[in-house]
């Protein structure tokens, strides 16, 4: 077992070789499910849409990645025979009359994805393996590769794994297509919206995609292009990276869990690729120790809660094996894109991201205040325990006006690093937390999935955002399509506008609603807030608060929901093997006693804490109504003041 450092690694104890077991290790436990040509990695879980043939070469492709970057960062060193173990399997993988021959991406649309893991292993690599392949080899992994040239790709993040691999052809005398590169890299530049943040597709998809993909991918591309990349390109993408990196280092807890929002979630560590880059480039203002402090940060809050798992595998899940939270195209080999994460091993011992002490994380200097206006996230990281959550006012993977059910994973008002939307029953059906929903008579929930984003600021260190949604209910029931993150489409029944904003300050948002149309309300509809889930393996505590108001703790957690304006009923809403977190989950939950009133607003408190820290006082809040622009003012403990403006109703809800 590797000691750890605490001079050097004040906050983790991580070193280089700490990193470099773990990859080690991972690698090696992969050896027992391949097979005797190790072109197949067969490894145990349930199958993806693509089936077994595909999910084996995805095993293989991704953990080869790491294989090069191990091979990289040692300058061919390979005490293990991973070269030549994988030369094997690259061998028999390429080879049509193989029993193990690998699905072609002109055959399978997943290959393409691992085509590219492959093509950037081998130019990692090169020295070590490529160039001491027999020619014959080398003629069957270009032919192979070369299937992906004149292929058409989805306008998101796939676009590189074309471009990297008719890259890697170019540079060995194989077939590429400059027509194809170009058209992707137009594609890429699509996808950027501004201040560092990308969106993977026309919808609002900003998620960890944006990290380890859209920002790793150009900047490796580039290296590997060289003169083929044009400079301004470069230059612009170093750019962009530098300024995200400055957003989401203030997106990772201190205990190192990096925020739980968005698909692929089981790729885990995955999340500190960006910064490992911004290391490798010099793409970043962040010292090279916080750049560590990220990355070790990440791996060792996972290695801590037993990933990879006693075998030594990356299984499908977060903290431990959950397969209900993979979507539709993730197999047992998926996770293995975790090998994006430790990019850093590819760099020398004597590099400063290795050599510089660790710095801290924004949440360990202090609390942070931050807005993002493009994602229309408010940051609130706070420094006693060590928690990040965001409030969501701009984000659902869709588009404005869409009226597909909610995706738990983009469509919540909140998410943070300690907590997760319910995943079963929640991810095809209706929102039960951190929204405002309007419930109907047989007790099903609106969603606000096609919302309009109308704002997101910072104001005296006090985040403010908002949003329109019109209200709607889906029947999801008859959607049995694949699950690529999005939201349940179904038949919809339309109900009520819903003017929403939020003041974050700390651990407490202050979350207001305004109800702008009678659309689908009659006597037996309610408004709901509910607020921060709690998991654990046990149940969690709840407390029903004469305000009214809900607290549930857990272990770790406390989630609280207080009604400040216009809520009546108070109580939690448990529920079970709906989490990754745990086996047990309670959400707080507020509800009017009447169906809501046209041109009501409602206000209630939202808090999520340590179990440790401090009982958090709660501001008061005055609604001022005018008819046009609804004012809440919040008067926080220590005095200082914020308000709210609800703008005016749309003229066609306004009855």
């Amino acid at each position: 077992m590797t000691a750890d450092d605490r001079r050097l690694s004040p906050f983790t104890g991580y070193t280089r070789a700490h990193w470099a077991a773990s990859a080690d290790r991972m690698l090696l436990a992969l050896r027992p499910y391949a097979s005797v040509d190790h072109a197949r990695i067969d490894l145990p879980g349930r199958a993806s849409a693509y089936g077994r043939d595909s999910d084996s070469l995805e095993a293989f492709a991704r953990s080869f990645l790491l294989v090069a970057i191990r091979l990289r960062g040692e300058s061919g060193a390979d005490p293990h025979g991973l070269a030549q173990w994988y030369a094997d399997g690259l061998r028999a993988g390429t080879d049509p009359f193989s029993p193990t021959a690998w699905p072609r991406p002109d055959r399978l649309g997943q290959a393409k994805v691992e085509a590219c893991s492959i093509a950037l292993g081998l130019h990692l690599s090169r020295p070590w393996l490529w160039d001491l392949l027999m020619p014959g080899d080398r003629e069957r992994i270009v032919a192979w590769l070369g299937t992906v040239v004149g292929q058409e790709y989805p306008p998101i993040n796939w676009v590189w794994f074309q471009i990297v691999v008719e890259t890697f052809l170019r540079s060995v005398g194989g077939p590429w297509s400059a027509e194809d590169v170009e058209r992707g890299l137009r594609v890429h530049e699509s996808l950027y919206r501004a201040d560092g943040w990308y969106s993977d597709g026309p919808e609002r998809a900003y998620d960890h995609y944006g990290g380890w993909a859209l920002h790793v991918y150009p900047l490796l591309w580039a290296e590997m292009a060289g003169e083929f990349c044009p400079d301004g390109l470069r230059r612009a993408w170093r750019e962009r990276l530098a300024r995200f990196l400055d957003d989401a280092v203030c997106l990772i807890g201190a205990d190192g869990s990096p925020l739980l929002q968005g698909r692929s979630l089981s790729y885990r560590f995955a999340a500190a690729a960006p910064f490992w880059v911004g290391a490798m480039t010099g793409a970043s203002d962040l010292a090279p120790g916080v750049l560590r402090r990220a990355c070790s940060g990440i791996l060792a809050h996972f290695e801590a809660e037993g990933v990879p798992d006693e075998r030594g595998l990356l299984t499908l899940g977060w903290h431990r094996e959950w397969p209900a939270m993979a979507q539709s195209y993730s197999g047992p080999g998926s996770p293995y894109w975790a090998a994006k994460g430790m990019l850093g091993l590819a760099l020398p011992a004597d590099h400063p991201v290795w050599t510089e002490p660790e710095g801290p994380l924004p949440v360990e200097r202090g609390d942070v205040a931050v807005a993002l206006p493009i994602p229309g996230w408010l940051i609130s990281g706070t420094h006693r325990d060590g928690l990040v959550r965001i409030v969501n006012h701009g984000t659902d993977h869709s588009v404005p006006h869409d009226e597909r059910a909610d995706s738990p994973l983009y469509a919540r008002l909140g998410y943070s690093t300690a907590t997760l939307p319910p995943l079963v029953g929640a991810a095809v059906g209706d929102p039960s937390d951190n929204s405002v929903t309007v419930v109907d008579g047989t007790d099903r929930f609106s969603h606000r999935n096609g919302f309009e984003a109308l704002g997101c600021d910072l104001v005296d260190g006090v985040g403010r955002a908002l949003s329109r949604a019109r209200a709607h209910w889906v029947a999801t029931e008859d959607d049995h399509g694949p699950d690529h993150g999005s939201g349940r489409r179904g038949a919809v029944r339309h109900g009520p506008t819903l003017t929403m904003g939020s003041l974050l300050r700390g651990a407490v948002e202050v979350r207001a609603a305004r109800v702008d149309s009678s659309v689908g309300l009659d006597a037996a509809t309610r408004l709901e807030f509910s607020g921060w889930p709690v998991a654990g393996d046990g149940p969690p505590g709840v407390r029903v608060l004469a305000d009214p108001g809900v607290e549930v703790t857990g272990d770790r957690l406390v989630s609280c929901l207080v009604g400040l304006v216009g809520l009546d009923a108070a109580e939690a809403r448990r529920e079970r093997h709906t989490s990754p977190l745990g086996e047990h989950v309670a959400v707080p939950l507020l509800r009017t006693a009447r169906a809501p009133r046209v041109g009501g607003v409602y206000v209630a408190a939202v808090v999520l804490r340590g179990a440790d820290a401090a009982q958090t006082a709660l501001p008061t809040v005055t609604v001022r109504l005018d008819g046009t622009a609804d004012t809440v003012t919040v008067r926080w403990p220590d005095g200082v003041t914020s308000t709210l403006s609800l703008p005016s109703r749309p003229s066609a809800e306004a009855t």
